[in-house]
Formats: C-alpha cells, sequence, structure tokens
C-alpha cells in the first residue's frame, strides 16, 4: 500500500514539476481570433475616386486590410441624406462589417444615433469633429464608447499653404471653400494667417479674395465667379471642398492661373490633364494635406491590436504635434514652388510642431482672423 501510495505522489509531482515548467502566454500577443470581422466603408456625397478625403480614406482601408488579410468593401448612397446614408450602413452590417468607416461631416448625427443601436460594431468617424455631432448646432453629443471621431487641425496645412504661396511670390490670392463647415474653415483661416505672416516677413501687401461656394462640386456658377477673379488679378486660388477644385482648374486655365490642391496630393490631375491634353499646363502649385490614409490605416491597425481605449467615446485630433499628419507634399516631382524652398518649408513646418508659431483654429464663421496692415481680405458672397 505504501508503494502504491509513494508511485501516486510522485506521478503528481512529475505532472506539477512540467506543468509549472511551462511558458505562460505572452498578454502582449494578438489573440487567435481577430477583432476585425469585416471593414465597409460608406462615402458621402462623394465617391472612392473624388481625388479628395473618400478615396484618401478608403485607399487607407483598402492598404491595411489587404495587408491584413481583412475582408473589406464600400457602399455608396443612392443620395445626399441622413436616411439613405443608414441604409447603407445598415445594409454593411448586416453583410457581415463590424466595422464601419464614414469619412466626412455629413456622418454627425448618424456618429449619434447608430453605435447605440449596433453596440457590437465599431464606428470609426474619420474627418468628424466635436461640432459636427449635432441636430441644431445648440446641443452637442459625445460618441457612444464604441465609436471614435477622428479630425485634423486644419489650420496649420492652410497656415503652410498660404505661407508657401506669398513667399513663393504670389500677392493676389484666393480661397475657394466648399461649404462653411469647421474643417473647411479652418482651412481658410489657416491660409489667411499664413499669407499674413509671410507678408509681414516679406514686408509685400497681399490680397485675398474669401468665399464658399456652398457646396463640394465644381459648377458653372462657381466657374464663372473664379474667372472673374483671375480676370481681375488673381494669381492662385486655395480649392478646398472636394470637387469644388474643377471650378478653381477651369478658370485657371483660361487665364494662366493657378491652384492650390485640398486634402492629398492633387498634383497628379494636374499631371494627368497634361498628358491627356485637357490641361495646357499643370495649374498646381501645390496641395495642403491631411493624414487621411495615415490616420485611417492607424486606427484600424490600433483597433485590431486592442487598443480601442485610446479611441472609443473620444474626439482626437491629428496635428503636427502627433505625428506627419499635416504638410505640403515635398516629393520633387509634386514640389511646383519656384523660390519658396523645401529647406524653408521644413524649417517653418518644424516651428509650427514645437509651438514657436502658433494659428488660431477658430471656425466661428463670424469673424474673419485678425491680420496686419499689409494684408486685405475681401469677404465675398
Amino acid at each position: 500500500m505504501k508503494k502504491i501510495l509513494a508511485l501516486f505522489l510522485a506521478v503528481v509531482l512529475t505532472f506539477a514539476l512540467c506543468a509549472c515548467g511551462q511558458t505562460p502566454p505572452s498578454p502582449t500577443e494578438a489573440p487567435d481570433e481577430s477583432v476585425i470581422k469585416k471593414v465597409a466603408l460608406v462615402t458621402d456625397v462623394g465617391t472612392i475616386d473624388d481625388e479628395s478625403f473618400n478615396q484618401a480614406t478608403w485607399q487607407g482601408v483598402e492598404a491595411w486590410c489587404s495587408a491584413n488579410d481583412i475582408e473589406y468593401t464600400y457602399y455608396q448612397p443612392t443620395e445626399d441624406s441622413g436616411d439613405a446614408r443608414t441604409v447603407s450602413i445598415t445594409q454593411a452590417i448586416t453583410e457581415g462589417a463590424n466595422v464601419i468607416v464614414l469619412p466626412g461631416f455629413l456622418f454627425g448625427t448618424t456618429v449619434i444615433e447608430m453605435p447605440e443601436q449596433y453596440p457590437e460594431v465599431y464606428f470609426i468617424a474619420i474627418d468628424v469633429a466635436q461640432g459636427d455631432l449635432t441636430y441644431d448646432y445648440v446641443t452637442y453629443y459625445e460618441p457612444a464608447a464604441n465609436a471614435t471621431c477622428l479630425a485634423f487641425a486644419e489650420e496649420q496645412a492652410g497656415y503652410l499653404a498660404g505661407y508657401a504661396a506669398v513667399k513663393d511670390g504670389y500677392t493676389k490670392l484666393g480661397f475657394l471653400g466648399g461649404m462653411a463647415v469647421p474643417a473647411v474653415v479652418r482651412y481658410g483661416y489657416g491660409f489667411i494667417q499664413g499669407a499674413d505672416d509671410a507678408a509681414n516677413e516679406l514686408d509685400t501687401p497681399v490680397e485675398i479674395n474669401y468665399t464658399y461656394g456652398g457646396q463640394f462640386y465644381g459648377d458653372a456658377t462657381i466657374t464663372a465667379k473664379m474667372e472673374g477673379w483671375y480676370s481681375a488679378g488673381t494669381e492662385v486660388v486655395f480649392a478646398c471642398g472636394g470637387g469644388i477644385y474643377t471650378s478653381a482648374v477651369e478658370a485657371a486655365l483660361n487665364y494662366d492661373g493657378k491652384v492650390i490642391g485640398v486634402d492629398v496630393d492633387q498634383n497628379y490631375i494636374g499631371v494627368n490633364g497634361v498628358e491627356d491634353g485637357t490641361y495646357a499646363y499643370n495649374p498646381f502649385v501645390t496641395s495642403a494635406m491631411k493624414g487621411l490614409q495615415n490616420v485611417t490605416e492607424t486606427a484600424l491597425a490600433d483597433l485590431q491590436a486592442g487598443k480601442w481605449d485610446t479611441y472609443g467615446g473620444q474626439f482626437l485630433k491629428f496635428s503636427l504635434a502627433e505625428g506627419d499628419y499635416i504638410g505640403l507634399p515635398t516629393a520633387e516631382d509634386s514640389w511646383n514652388l519656384e523660390t519658396f524652398t523645401v529647406e524653408e518649408y521644413e524649417a517653418v513646418k518644424a516651428a509650427i510642431t514645437d509651438g514657436t508659431i502658433t494659428i488660431d483654429d477658430s471656425a466661428d464663421t463670424t469673424v474673419l482672423p485678425e491680420v496686419s496692415e499689409l494684408t486685405t481680405v475681401n469677404e465675398i458672397a
């Protein structure tokens, strides 16, 4: 009996020692089951080839999902309405998407409503700020725990564009915004501030025509307004608002004018236009960019890595302080500025990053930024 008991204890001890020798799973190891099952992007009023923020966000979804073997797709609402966008999102969820990417301020009310209806789905709203989560611009809402709103410091990108334009010798500038929503307003106000600072450094008078088209596409009426600007001496127009750039480009080409692109590096539009014979020359001198693709990829990667707690229920703003999310294109084939150098650009960008240069980020449409006596801003209805 003692021999049997001793043998039993030896076996138990052996198993215990083996168990103690096992390596515990690392808490940093990714779970076997992917957090992200399927990603769906729902466009606002644009398309995934709008050469602006819808396309850049889609490129982020496409790049990350392809690299990580995750299923992805997109949905384009049948019309510009909240109901149509809701239908597309519902369809995406019904068809298996558990991550919904929503580019643009038009999804503000969607972010208020739908995450609570689908608590098991993650909602990533790109280019949606706190001022967009409202029905009446009196009461504002916070995103639910399964939603996040990611916005940018557009005033920094606008500043860099305005500063570069004046430093490059342009003194008759124009700003053509789409709708006067916070992101567009910040671009425009930053543009004014950058141009004014450069004017003071050069001790050169600068004049800026400033208007909103009230839409995110070009048409004959807006083209005619831009032709009026260019024919009266405007040299370069910052066209800020999705497809509205087409009106600025059309007018510029008729008067040997120039254009500043927005959101992404739009230089390729001019290059392609010259190659296919549509444009007599490339009108793009630079573009005020924000990292739509980078932020989209980062958010998806962090969600997959279990870092949603840094996003969920929050408004996050990406500026130069957070990384290289804002800037002008510096690739040799996109740098069309003639006297303002990349080195000078990097210096002013660094000054913004470290806080030496501060830029007002107001989006109050009733008050234009203060400027010096050297800068005249003509606000045109």
